[in-house]
């Protein structure tokens, strides 16, 4: 046994080269000379038999370990790939099937990496605009959005080579004729924010340049005549010219670099590895077999209107059950941190009553949606918690409710009869007994209206959470729409399972006034 622990004692299963897996089978064969002179009998036959038999099984483990390729070696054990899922065929949402996958050229690339490098692939999906903070934050490994290297990210990230070129496009109305960078001069042009295209167009001179967070975003923009055209990746353009008859696509020419590249933390370790597996791919004819796969045959919609998210229905429904429950949850909490704040406001202790005040000053000053962004981007920053994007939109919920809450609630409580109080307090009844069983039952009577309304609202902002990637109704709908080139049908569904809903929360609601009154 003392041989068998010796040996095990040798073991270290970390990847390691030739030369080391030769040094530690020389210490082990010496470590096992040295035991068997130690002892005052010859080792037996079963014993040496039994050493060699375990020899062998470690040098064949480190050499199968010394056979993964060196450059995986620094390879985290789940690689975890920051993407924008709305930019279709390089990476979108598949919900057909009622599920949702996020599938595209990109992603398939990513896999075949993990793959070679021995790793999962866990796929974050976020907005373009916070992909790079992501990457800075640690939050990611690495990023595959079709992002280009650009000297200016260059500055903030490292980049791999480019495993895909593309060229931009101007899309516009047919009858408008822009087709040259030179038509577009006193034009008002579109781009997508974050985007190489962004930088491009604001380079043309006199244009008045615009930006939006989808591509989707700027064909409406361009239908509806709030802009004149709009320059965008001449890949993503292939979805939307079945879809859109009545735009041109006109590809422009640039002596500027362009494509493709995945971006890496500045001093990754991991650029290496990826630009030999990249190499690999490009010889066994990887990377054109996935381009032909995602790129070709685009835009040819099955078809027209809803008739092409049919199948897809299902999955927008799905998000009517994560509304609910964060419009409860946050519900819930915001109350119960209502009551708190409202009995600051009518203590006594000036302390309290300023904070209370003060709390409910600078929630009440701020926008919600700035409110939502700080606590889901700043929290992994400031404690190291890599907070979900629905528990920070519940806690950014249930704090600026609460605050709201607590002014109704305050003016309920001000609006019951002060001679109860003051009876309650003559006859010794206790002040935590004389809020709860007296003062507040009557003033929740008093101000379930504006509860109710408060309900309301929650239920409608909830919508807000889409903008941190939560997966509720209208981040669904979204999602649907950039699968299918469609903006309106999607969303159309989304609003009328709001109103639905709504309609619901008000029945409900009045039915509770009514019972309320008659019990009286």
């Amino acid at each position: 046994m003392r041989l068998h622990r010796l040996i095990l004692s040798r073991l270290n299963l970390r990847p390691v080269r030739l030369g080391e897996i030769v040094r530690r089978l020389s210490g082990l064969v010496r470590s096992v000379k040295g035991a068997t002179r130690d002892r005052k009998t010859q080792p037996s036959f079963w014993a040496i038999a039994h050493s060699a038999f375990l020899a062998v099984v470690i040098s064949s483990g480190l050499v199968a370990h010394w056979a993964v390729p060196i450059y995986a070696q620094d390879v985290p054990n789940v690689l975890k790939m920051g993407t924008s899922a709305d930019y279709k065929p390089f990476e979108f949402h598949d919900t057909s099937s009622g599920q949702d996958t996020i599938v595209g050229f990109d992603v398939d690339i990513a896999k075949r990496i993990a793959q070679d490098l021995g790793s999962p692939l866990e796929i974050v999906d976020m907005d373009f605009n916070g992909l790079i903070p992501a990457l800075q934050s640690k939050r990611v490994d690495f990023v595959m959005a079709g992002m280009t290297p650009t000297p200016e990210r260059r500055k903030n990230v490292d980049f791999s080579q480019i495993y895909y070129e593309s060229k931009n496009t101007i899309i516009a109305k047919q009858d408008k004729n822009l087709t040259t960078v030179e038509s577009l001069k006193g034009k008002t042009i579109g781009s997508q924010l974050g985007s190489t295209q962004e930088e491009f167009v604001k380079k043309i001179p006199g244009i008045n340049s615009v930006n939006r967070n989808k591509v989707g975003e700027l064909i409406q923009e361009i239908k509806s005549n709030r802009i004149d055209a709009a320059v965008v990746e001449d890949t993503i353009v292939k979805g939307y010219i079945g879809v859109y008859p009545d735009l041109a696509f006109t590809v422009v020419e640039s002596t500027e670099e362009q494509g493709s590249a995945i971006a890496f933390l500045k001093g990754s370790t991991l650029v290496d590895p990826f630009n030999k597996v990249l190499a690999t791919m490009r010889k066994d004819g990887s990377l054109e077999r996935y381009a032909k796969k995602w790129f070709e045959d685009q835009g040819k919609p099955a078809g027209i209107g809803f008739q092409q998210i049919a199948a897809s229905i299902p999955y927008i429904l799905g998000g009517i059950w994560v509304t609910l429950a964060f419009t409860l949850v946050s519900a819930v909490l915001g109350f119960l941190w209502a009551i708190v704040l409202a009995l600051c406001k009518i203590s006594t202790i000036k302390p309290l009553r300023w904070l209370a005040n003060a709390y409910t000053s600078i929630f009440r000053g701020t926008p919600l949606i700035l409110q939502i962004a700080l606590v889901y981007f700043a929290t992994p920053q400031l404690i190291g918690y890599d907070i979900p994007a629905f528990q920070a939109g519940v806690i950014a919920f249930a704090l600026n409710s609460g605050a709201y809450v607590s002014e109704t609630l305050r003016a309920g409580i001000m609006a019951v009869d002060k001679g109860q109080q003051e009876a309650a307090m003559s006859l010794g009844v206790p002040y935590r007994l004389m809020m709860g069983d007296i003062i507040l039952p009557q003033a929740l009577k008093n101000i379930l209206p504006a509860l109710a309304n408060e309900g309301i609202n929650l239920l409608k902002d909830s919508a807000l959470v889409s903008t941190i990637g939560a997966a509720d109704l209208l981040r669904r709908a979204n999602i649907v729409g950039a699968e299918k080139y469609l903006y309106f049908e999607p969303l159309i569904i989304a609003g009328v399972v709001y109103y639905v809903l709504i309609m619901l929360l008000t029945a409900g609601t009045s039915l509770l006034e009514r019972r309320l009154q008659r019990s009286a």
